[in-house]
């Protein structure tokens, strides 16, 4: 089979024809696609630590830790970095192959720069892939976390272009795409992608695909996020996405970005089995795997183990990570345990 070309030359009349194809016939086509790159019963596990959580300067209307808008969310300083490799060694115990770091910073400053490049170095060491979101990056410290092992730098452009000020006005579109520019000059992989129902249209849907994957090298991992309303945020109240429209999405950025990890991201706990499924089906292929997306809650590890045994996926496995073999096993058993405990019981507790 002769995989699907690497395009950059999409015009958003070809994503809307995309999107609005009949919903078996576009399911099958990024199900066709996905089969030529990836292994369609494999998922790329994530973990997501906030390292610094609150007062962020930028007035992103989706976001509970912005400063601008009151959601009852403290402010807290720099994780010590034994709690950040505690963490990271506690979520490749339940079978993440990646470690990923958000700081709530426009960007980070100098005093905090080394505490960041040891957490980088620290996480690499236990075997895991390393990622980081810290916001904006200048070309010199997209070096210096290239040189401390970065793997991956998360910087998503939310929406498009067109619809980017009615959610952002604290920093421009192009500040973003430059930040982009620095992290692949330095050698990083990038992990970008956006916000799903903030208010925006079809063609910002889909324009926003367009952008990434016009971009002169798609994305590795491109998170795909339904809103998570959070109260306090002016976009608390916003009408709620239609999933079908969401799994649509998913569909139309696999089969336009063949070669990236597509992530079904924040807005997963509002999501039931079926839907998740079918975003699976649509080309989705990694997840965050844990209790928190940084602020907001995501599906518990043991509802994810019993949905991957129910639909036959495992992790996928990584050759960076050289005990990925180890964590596969690990989750595989997990998974059968949680099929078959009822069949046991503890023989170590009283009886009543």
């Amino acid at each position: 089979m002769t995989a699907t070309a690497l395009r950059h030359d999409w015009t958003l009349q070809e994503a809307r024809d995309l999107f609005n194809l009949p919903f078996n016939d576009l399911l099958f086509r990024a199900q066709t696609v996905h089969r030529e790159h990836f292994d369609p019963n494999e998922v790329q596990v994530s973990t997501l630590l906030s390292i610094k959580t609150g007062a962020c300067p930028e007035d992103c209307k989706y976001c509970p830790q912005s400063g601008h808008y009151n959601t009852g969310l403290e402010k807290e300083k720099l994780l010590e970095i034994e709690k950040v490799v505690a963490e990271a060694r506690a979520a490749k115990q339940k079978g993440a192959s990646r470690f990923c770091m958000g700081a709530a910073w426009r960007s980070p400053s100098k005093k905090d720069m080394p505490y960041v490049l040891d957490m980088v170095k620290q996480v690499k060491s236990l075997g895991m892939e390393t990622c980081m979101t810290l916001g904006m990056l200048k070309e010199e410290e997209a070096r210096e976390l290239a040189d401390a092992g970065l793997d991956y730098y998360n910087h998503n452009l939310d929406t498009s272009e067109k619809y980017y000020n009615h959610i952002i006005t604290t920093r421009t579109y192009q500040d973003r795409l430059d930040t982009l520019d620095n992290v692949r000059k330095a050698g990083m992989k990038v992990c970008c992608g956006g916000i799903m129902g903030m208010g925006e249209d079809e063609d910002d849907r889909v324009g926003l695909l367009v952008q990434l994957a016009n971009l002169p090298q798609h994305p590795e991992s491109v998170p795909v996020n339904m809103l998570v309303k959070v109260k306090g945020t002016p976009l608390e109240n916003v009408e709620d996405l239609e999933p079908f429209d969401f799994i649509r999405l998913i569909a139309v950025a696999r089969i336009m970005m063949p070669a990236s990890h597509v992530r079904l991201s924040a807005g997963r706990e509002q999501m039931n089995e079926q839907m998740q499924a079918l975003c699976f089906m649509a080309g989705a292929n990694s997840i965050f795997y844990g209790e928190k997306l940084l602020t907001t809650s995501n599906p518990e590890a043991d509802a994810d183990m019993q949905l991957f045994g129910k639909l036959g996926i495992r992790p996928e496995q990584r050759e960076q990570c050289a005990t990925e073999e180890q964590e596969t096993e690990a989750l595989a058993e997990a998974v059968e345990y949680e099929a078959t405990r009822h069949m046991f019981y503890d023989a170590t507790r009283e009886s009543a």
